[in-house]
């Protein structure tokens, strides 16, 4: 089996991996990308259509994301969030008018540097809106908020709680989709329901948007916030540019990650004003969060999605992505919204075809032990999709016992 130290092509004198073993050890080692693209050490090339798990939507290396990075590097990398810098207001401002499809809710945004702070944020006004006595998250089986201890609580994978126990107490879990049970939850004690449009690493589930209306009556009837987690689905993702967007609902706290920066780590949590009125001075921060190299990189993104009209691609480009893959015989299925989708497959180890798959020049995942999670760029083509159908298909076909 490949261990770390060879994958990674590190010097044979290295008797171990320097890096914790939290991941499994990598079979490959990729050194550059563009577009659709990704290239390892020895200079072959993989169709990407995992998008590092949602987050390079509009590509690797795109230009106009590299251009910002390298004109913010040497103008100015960081200062205290005690001074104002030239680039989050803008970003907070733009995120603000595509929480509300084009118009501005005029809500507040909180920088911080990946998916599980912003829901970390969330969590944390949520209990300071909230108050004393009133605590608790009400969460999803089968969602993912984080690997933070808090966000770990807030996860709906009890296999995951184990070895980390006892974890931080306020969340409770009900079954997705199930309104009845979710309002038999909410007590004097529930500050806020925090669910994911999509599923993602739950098997890329969808909401409806029955469920998600319901939701939303249930916490304006009890004055209990409404939080979505758009880490994964959020920037267009859906074909939307939030997916709660496909509901026809309106949160009380929006979270996001992932595609904001397109590979630069930077997360936010929106909310509206008097719910982000909660926080006072000194309630939360983080050093690095909206700081002017992400912000500028996330300038670059939004501006260029608005460009290419990103939401329209993703729902162009996921109806031709599922017609494809339904036609392969082993498919027996395809869910998910826009270019989020997870292809249900009969009689094939998801992670096997995954793995099938990457040594032969297509990046996708298991995300099931029976379904492989598709999340390429927005930007793909059909000759993109061409291409992955001419790799995936002949692998599910000898898995399947084909000929």
């Amino acid at each position: 089996m490949t261990d770390h130290r060879s994958a990674v092509g590190a010097t044979v004198e290295l008797d171990h991996c320097p890096l914790m073993p939290t991941y499994g050890p990598p079979t490959v080692q990729f050194i550059r990308g563009e577009g659709p693209y990704l290239w390892d050490r020895d200079d072959r090339r993989y169709l990407d259509f995992l998008s590092g798990l949602a987050v390079t939507s509009l590509g690797h290396s795109h230009p106009a994301v590299a251009e910002a990075l390298a004109t913010q590097s040497q103008r100015l990398l960081h200062v205290s969030n005690l001074y104002a810098t030239e680039h989050n207001w803008a970003v907070a401002t733009e995120l603000d008018v595509l929480i509300g499809d084009g118009e501005p809710v005029g809500g507040q945004v909180f920088f911080c540097n990946s998916g599980a702070e912003s829901n970390e944020a969330a969590i944390k006004l949520a209990r300071r809106y909230g108050g004393p006595g009133r605590h608790v998250v009400v969460c999803a089986f089968q969602s993912f908020h984080g690997r933070t201890l808090a966000t770990l609580a807030a996860t709906g994978q009890p296999q995951k709680w184990d070895t980390f126990q006892p974890l931080p107490e306020g969340f409770r879990h009900v079954i997705w989709d199930d309104l009845d049970e979710l309002e038999r939850a909410l007590d004097d004690t529930v500050a806020a329901v925090l669910l994911e449009p999509v599923q993602g690493e739950g098997g890329v589930n969808p909401a409806t948007p029955e469920y998600f209306q319901g939701v939303r009556r249930l916490c304006d009837e009890r004055d209990i916030l409404f939080m979505v987690d758009e880490v994964q689905t959020g920037m267009a993702r859906t074909g939307r540019w939030f997916g709660f967007q496909h509901f026809d609902v309106r949160p009380d706290v929006v979270t996001m990650a992932k595609a904001l920066g397109n590979g630069v780590p930077i997360g936010a949590c929106w909310a509206r004003r008097e719910v982000a009125s909660a926080f006072q001075p000194g309630d939360h921060a983080t050093t690095y969060g909206g700081q002017p190299l992400t912000t500028s990189a996330a300038r670059a993104v939004i501006d260029t999605m608005i460009a290419i009209d990103a939401p329209a691609l993703a729902t162009e480009v996921g109806a031709e992505l599922t017609e494809a893959m339904l036609k392969l015989p082993q498919v027996t299925g395809v869910r998910g919204l826009g270019l989020l989708l997870a292809v249900e497959l009969a009689g094939v180890d998801a992670q096997v075809a995954a793995a099938t798959c990457l040594e032969r020049g297509l990046v996708v995942n298991g995300i099931t032990p029976t379904a492989i999670r598709l999340a390429p760029p927005l930007t793909i083509t059909a000759e993109h999709i061409a291409e992955a159908v001419s790799i995936l298909g002949p692998v599910l076909d000898e898995l399947g016992g084909g000929t």
